[in-house]
């Protein structure tokens, strides 16, 4: 997959991106978890979910907040990198500019820059959030949350609890109604789903979501 430069608000941003031969695709913008705890586009679950939206047939794009790799920058607790994001998204649209739905996907600390994404742009159609950190970070903004999406969460995470990982949903359904937000729980995983199959069982519940999201898509279009 090709490397890419994208100009952001503080410089460079290094990116991996991979384009769907289907015309018209749908496209996805992976956001990754904390730089300060070590996290890159690298990771294993933002490497694993740039596959999974690829192999659905999405125009994928995953990249490296500031300061990370090679993107320009320094950490800039959370509102830099929603601009580097919101970057991200202009480019990926800027190249695929007749698409038919644009997702935006995260994990950990890019689950909450992501969700705060979609508050600000209109068209994005939906989410994928894994181990979103209600506990560590502010979910308000969602008043409402616009869009339906997903959800995934691990039952013995001890870096975001579970608890509050329920409540957030629960606030979901309450804006968007019971199938608001498809909410998959991990018997067993921990928050970065290093156990045997565990990786590999979030897999297969994103994708599983995805299909039944294109499919209904598909049906309205």
């Amino acid at each position: 997959m090709p490397e890419i430069m994208i100009t952001g608000p503080a410089g460079r941003l290094e990116g991996r991106y991979k384009h769907s031969k289907t015309p018209g695709a749908p496209i996805a913008l992976i956001l990754h978890p904390n730089p300060q705890r070590g996290g890159t586009m690298n990771n294993k679950i933002s490497y694993t979910l740039f596959q999974t939206f690829a192999e659905q047939g999405f125009s994928t794009l995953r990249f490296n907040f500031r300061g990370v790799g090679r993107s320009q920058g320094e950490f800039a607790y959370g509102e830099g990198e929603l601009s580097d994001a919101a970057a991200a998204l202009d480019w990926l649209q800027s190249v695929n500019p007749s698409s038919s739905a644009v997702w935006v996907a995260g994990f950990s600390f890019g689950a909450w820059i992501g969700m705060q994404l979609l508050m600000r742009r209109p068209e994005i159609h939906g989410y994928v959030s894994i181990s979103p950190p209600a506990n560590i970070y502010d979910f308000n903004f969602l008043a409402p949350c616009p869009n339906e999406g997903m959800i995934v969460q691990g039952d013995q995470d001890t870096v975001v609890n579970i608890e509050s990982v329920n409540k957030l949903v629960e606030k979901l359904r309450e804006q968007r109604g019971q199938n608001g937000v498809d909410y998959r729980v991990i018997p067993g995983a921990g928050h970065f789903f290093n156990n045997d199959g565990e990786t590999e069982t979030m897999t297969r519940h994103v994708s599983d979501y995805l299909a039944g999201a294109l499919r209904e898509h598909k049906a309205a279009a």
